[in-house]
C-alpha cells in the first residue's frame, strides 16, 4: 500500500508557497464584518448615532429619521451576513456589498453621524472594485433546507438583537415594561405591529422601523432560499460509476479504500486521459476527498489538478482524508499541500492469522464460549445470497443502527446488497434453539467490501443488542478462516485514530507532553471510539497501515475537522426525517432500502 515510500516521509510536511490568491477577499470579508457591525451599532443604539449632525437630523420631515436607522440595521445585517461569502470569493455575495455599502454610507451620514462612519463604509468599496476579479467563485451545492435553517437561525437573531433594541431606551421608556412585555413588543414589531412598550417622542417610531427591518430582513432571505433554483450536490451517475468500476477493476488492488469511492453521494473529477478519479463531497464549504485517487498513479497528477480547480472556481476549501502515505506524497508535491497523520488502518494478512498463541487467547476463549452458546456462522458473496435473505439482512442492518443518523464517508460504501456489488462478502450470526425474531435466527452481520481481486475491506459491524457480546469478535475470526476459500489474501479492518499516540503514550518512558495527548484522547473516548478502537483492531495482531489528512493550511484544521464530522455523520446540522419516512425514501439507483452505516470503521 505505501509504494515504498518511508514511512514518516509526510508526517507533517510544510511547503513554500507565495502569497495565497484568497488572502484579498479574506481581508475585505473581516472589513465587511466591521462595516456590518458599526452599521448595527448605529442603528440600534442612541448614543452611538448622536453626533453634530443632530441639529440636521431633527429637522429632517416626518419619519425620516426612523427609516434611515433601519436602513442601517438592514445594511448592517446584511454586510454580516455576507462577509463570509465575501471571505470565499463568491461573485454574487461581491455584487449585493456593492449595493449595500454606499446604502449604509448614506445612512451612516444622514441619521445623526458624523462623516467618519461614511468614509468607513466608503472605503471599503475600493478595494472591492479594485480587486473584482478575485470575486469569482460560482455558487455552492444548495437545497431549499437552507431556507428553513435561514427562517430558525434569523429568527432567533432577530429576536435577541430586537430585545437589545427594544431596551436601549431607558430614558425614554414609559413606565416599567416587564421582560414578556418587551418579547411581545418584540414580537409585534417584526411582523409590522406595535406592541405594549411605549416610548417618549419619536423613539417608539425608531424602534418600530428597526423591528420591521429585522423582521423585513428574515422575511426576504427567507422567501429568496426557499424560491431561488436549487443547485444539488454532486451525485454519482451511471456513467461515472461505470468508469470508476472499471478503474477499480484494473488498479482496486493499490488501495483498500477504493470500492468506498462508489457510494452514490460523491461527486467525481477525472483526469483528462480518464485513468485517474477523485471522489469527493461538499460539505460547508469544504472539499472532502476521500483516500487516494482511483486509476493509474501516472494519471492521478491529471485528476488532482482538476479536483484543485473545481475546488478554485467554487472557492471551496480543498481537504483529502485518510490517504495513504503514497496518496499524500504525491497531493503534497502536486499541490503545495501539507499533510499530517491522521492514524492507523488496521491490516490482517490471511496467511499469518491464526488464533493459536497467548497474544490470541482472549479473542480464541471469547469465540469458543460463544460457539457453545449456540452460535453459527455463514459467510458468502452477495450475489450468492437470495433476495430474501437479502431484504431481512438490510432491514436489520437499519433497525440494528446504534444513532438515528447514517454515518459514514471515507470507509463506508453506504448501502447492502445492492445487484451491482455482488462481489462484497456477507458474513452472518445465527442462533436457531431460540424463538425466531423478526428477523430469524440472524443475530449479527459483518460487510465487506472488495479490496482489488485478493483482498476485502471491513464496511459495516451490526448486531442484535439482544445477542451475547462478542459478535464482533466472532464474525471477524470467521470471515478470516473463511478468507481462503474466496481468493482473499489479506483483509483490511477498522481504522484506528491517533493509534501512534495511543501505543506510544502508555509505554514505558513516554514524556509528559504524550501522557497528556494519550489522556486527552482518552477522554474524548467517551463520546468518539478513538481508544476501543485501537484495542478492538489490536485483538487480531494486525499491521498498522498509517492513513493522513492532506489540508491547506493550519488555519483550515478545524474547519476540515468540523466538515469531517458532518459528513462521517457524527454531526448533524440538517432536520432529518423521522426514521418511518426515511425507510420509505427510495432515491434514484439506490437501493430501496435505507443506506445502511458502520457501528465502527470510520468511527
Amino acid at each position: 500500500m505505501s509504494g515504498g515510500v518511508p514511512r514518516r516521509s509526510v508526517l507533517v510536511r510544510r511547503i513554500t508557497r507565495g502569497p495565497r490568491p484568497e488572502a484579498v477577499p479574506a481581508l475585505v470579508g473581516r472589513a465587511c464584518a466591521l462595516v456590518g457591525l458599526l452599521d448595527v451599532a448605529a442603528g440600534v443604539f442612541p448614543r452611538f448615532r448622536h453626533s453634530r449632525m443632530h441639529t440636521l437630523a431633527e429637522v429632517l420631515p416626518g419619519s425620516f429619521g426612523p427609516f434611515v436607522a433601519a436602513l442601517s440595521l438592514s445594511a448592517g445585517v446584511l454586510l454580516l451576513l455576507l462577509a463570509h461569502g465575501l471571505k470565499r470569493g463568491k461573485r454574487r455575495a461581491w455584487r449585493a456589498a456593492v449595493v449595500l455599502l454606499p446604502a449604509g454610507a448614506a445612512a451612516q451620514f444622514v441619521y445623526r453621524h458624523s462623516i467618519v462612519g461614511a468614509l468607513i463604509s466608503i472605503a471599503l468599496l475600493v478595494p472591492l472594485v479594485v480587486h473584482r476579479d478575485q470575486f469569482a467563485a460560482l455558487p455552492d451545492p444548495r437545497s431549499r433546507w437552507r431556507a428553513l435553517a435561514n427562517f430558525v437561525l434569523m429568527g432567533a437573531g432577530s429576536l435577541g438583537l430586537g430585545l437589545v433594541i427594544v431596551s436601549v431606551h431607558p430614558n425614554r421608556l414609559i413606565g416599567d415594561p416587564s421582560l414578556a412585555d418587551r418579547l411581545t413588543h418584540v414580537l409585534y414589531g417584526l411582523f409590522g405591529f406595535e406592541g405594549p412598550v411605549d416610548y417618549q417622542g419619536n423613539t417608539s417610531w425608531t424602534v418600530a422601523f428597526s423591528l420591521g427591518a429585522l423582521g423585513w430582513i428574515t422575511a426576504v432571505t427567507t422567501i429568496y432560499l426557499a424560491f431561488r433554483p436549487e443547485h444539488p450536490a454532486a451525485r454519482l451517475t451511471e456513467e461515472d460509476e461505470t468508469r470508476l468500476r472499471a478503474l477499480l477493476e484494473k488498479h482496486g488492488s493499490r488501495d483498500s479504500l477504493g470500492h468506498f469511492a462508489l457510494r452514490r453521494d460523491k461527486g467525481v473529477v477525472f483526469s483528462p486521459s480518464g485513468k485517474a478519479a477523485v471522489t469527493y463531497r461538499v460539505v460547508s464549504g469544504v472539499m472532502l476527498a476521500s483516500g487516494d485517487p482511483i486509476g493509474d498513479v501516472e494519471a492521478w497528477p491529471g485528476a488532482i489538478e482538476r479536483f484543485m480547480d473545481e475546488a478554485r472556481a467554487h472557492s471551496w476549501t480543498p481537504a483529502v482524508m485518510g490517504c495513504s502515505e503514497t496518496g499524500g506524497e504525491v497531493w503534497t508535491r502536486e499541490t503545495g499541500l501539507d499533510a499530517l497523520e491522521l492514524g492507523d488502518e488496521a491490516v490482517v494478512d490471511v496467511a499469518d492469522f491464526s488464533l493459536a498463541g497467548r497474544a490470541m487467547r482472549n479473542v480464541r476463549q471469547m469465540v469458543k464460549r460463544i460457539e457453545r452458546a449456540g452460535y453459527e456462522t455463514r459467510v458468502r458473496r452477495v450475489r450468492d445470497l437470495g433476495e430474501a435473505e437479502l431484504e431481512r439482512i438490510r432491514r436489520a442492518a437499519e433497525d440494528w443502527r446504534g444513532t438515528d443518523t447514517e454515518r459514514g464517508f471515507s470507509m463506508a460504501l453506504g448501502r447492502v446488497g445492492d445487484p451491482a456489488d455482488g462481489d462484497c462478502l456477507i458474513a452472518t450470526a445465527h442462533k436457531a434453539d431460540e424463538a425466531p425474531g423478526p428477523y430469524g435466527d440472524l443475530k449479527a452481520i459483518l460487510h465487506f467490501v472488495p479490496w482489488g481481486t485478493d483482498g476485502a475491506s471491513l464496511d459495516l459491524m451490526r448486531r442484535d443488542r439482544s445477542a451475547d457480546p462478542g459478535m464482533n469478535e466472532l464474525l471477524i475470526v470467521a470471515a478470516l478462516q473463511a478468507a481462503p476459500k474466496f481468493g482473499i489474501a489479506r483483509v483490511s479492518l477498522n481504522f484506528a485514530m491517533f493509534r501512534a499516540a495511543l501505543a506510544r503514550g502508555e509505554k514505558i518512558g513516554a514524556g509528559p507532553v504524550l501522557r497528556a495527548w494519550r489522556g486527552l484522547l482518552v477522554f474524548l473516548s467517551r463520546w468518539f471510539q478513538i481508544e476501543s478502537l485501537y484495542k478492538f483492531n489490536a485483538k487480531f495482531q494486525p499491521r498498522w497501515e498509517p492513513r493522513f489528512v492532506v489540508y491547506r493550511a493550519s488555519g483550515d484544521l478545524p474547519r476540515i475537522g468540523f466538515a469531517a464530522m458532518q459528513a462521517e455523520g457524527f454531526v448533524n446540522l440538517a432536520l432529518p426525517l423521522p426514521r418511518f419516512l426515511r425507510r420509505r425514501t427510495k432515491p434514484a439507483r439506490v437501493c430501496a432500502h435505507a443506506p445502511a452505516e458502520r457501528d465502527v470503521r470510520a468511527a
